[in-house]
């Protein structure tokens, strides 16, 4: 679905979990953050779930399986069936099933929800290049995963055996920090021999139609915490999105956000499911959301009046964005930002 340049967020006189039938939720930043519940996730969920909302869980890490999703996800107090679980590995079994004879052997170079995965769709997971795999499988497989895997992926590729990834995402968040993630592995194939992977993750479409048929939605709504991986995925699949700003994306971010990773809403966590969504309304040269006013002025943008933070940057993102059009906004936003304590 081809759709015009979003230059400012959008507002709703519905709370969403009324005017969307189900939630894509990303999970890491979203839903929890180093493993434990962000504040008022759970209880917003259950609110939403409540209320009639079909809630689903979405995510590029193809290391656990949807069982041990949904089971750490209950624990959280989020009742969860690995049903309502939908992964990158997944995604990128159905899109090898789709090139490849049933039941033939692919070499996977990942973790067990990968082999999982292609078992469900009639594949047979093998170890070794030299077991005449039809396909290679390249998930994220921890972060003791053995370098020799690495070398039976590109012995595989070399030889010209289609190879397809997960995902791409360089890193992945750890109790510990940032740490390499997939997209890092999968530079180590394409340096040893020059290939690109097919790939099925988010922000590409094969992990959108996986969402899609495994959920039934019809008015979905995507809820990440990512704007190259969540907010471009639902750019790419056509579909509305909440940004909220307990992970990875922060102000400054948001502002420059080009027009695929700007997205329909912005709140400050799940609680935004639960709401309406303000409008941004023109204001002579600016942009005015609650008490705030935003404007683009010379080499900056500009921000006066007071009222909620959120109000704010929703103002500013119309300002910005409307400024950069299909661009980066590049105007300075320190100034902005710091009256709104972002």
């Amino acid at each position: 679905m081809s759709r015009s340049v979003r230059t400012s967020p959008e507002g709703s006189e519905r709370p969403l979990h009324e005017a969307y039938d189900t939630a894509l939720l990303d999970l890491d930043g979203v839903v929890y953050a180093g493993g434990e519940a962000i504040a008022h996730a759970v209880d917003s969920l259950a609110e939403a779930r409540a209320d009639g909302m079909h809630l689903a869980y979405v995510t590029n890490n193809a290391l656990r399986t949807p069982d041990a999703v949904a089971g750490h996800l209950t624990e959280l107090g989020i009742p969860t069936g690995a049903e309502d679980v939908i992964t990158s590995a997944q995604a990128v079994a159905r899109l090898i099933s789709e090139q490849v004879p049933a039941g033939a052997k692919v070499l996977v170079i990942g973790g067990e929800g990968l082999r999982v995965a292609l078992r469900e769709r009639g594949l047979t997971p093998v170890d070794s290049a030299d077991d005449d795999p039809a396909a290679v499988a390249q998930g994220y497989g921890g972060p003791d995963f053995p370098w020799g895997r690495f070398a039976e992926a590109s012995y595989a590729v070399a030889r010209g055996v289609p190879w397809f990834a997960s995902n791409t995402d360089l890193t992945i968040p750890s109790g510990r920090g940032i740490a390499p993630g997939n997209g890092a592995a999968v530079q180590v194939v394409r340096i040893a021999t020059g290939a690109e992977p097919q790939v099925a993750g988010k922000p590409l479409p094969p992990m959108h139609k996986e969402t899609i048929l495994r959920t039934g939605a019809e008015r979905p709504l995507v809820v990440g915490d990512r704007l190259d991986t969540d907010i471009e995925g639902a750019h790419n699949g056509g579909v509305d999105s909440l940004l909220v700003l307990t992970g990875v994306t922060d102000g400054a971010q948001l502002l420059a956000a080009p027009p695929q990773h700007r997205p329909t809403y912005v709140d400050a966590d799940l609680r935004g499911l639960l709401t309406g969504q303000p409008a941004v309304t023109e204001a002579g040269d600016g942009f005015r959301c609650g008490g705030w006013t935003a404007t683009a002025g010379s080499g900056r943008l500009e921000l006066s009046g007071e009222g909620a933070e959120l109000d704010g940057l929703r103002a500013l993102c119309a300002a910005a964005w409307t400024a950069a059009g299909d661009g980066t906004c590049a105007l300075d936003a320190e100034k902005a930002l710091a009256r709104l304590g972002l």
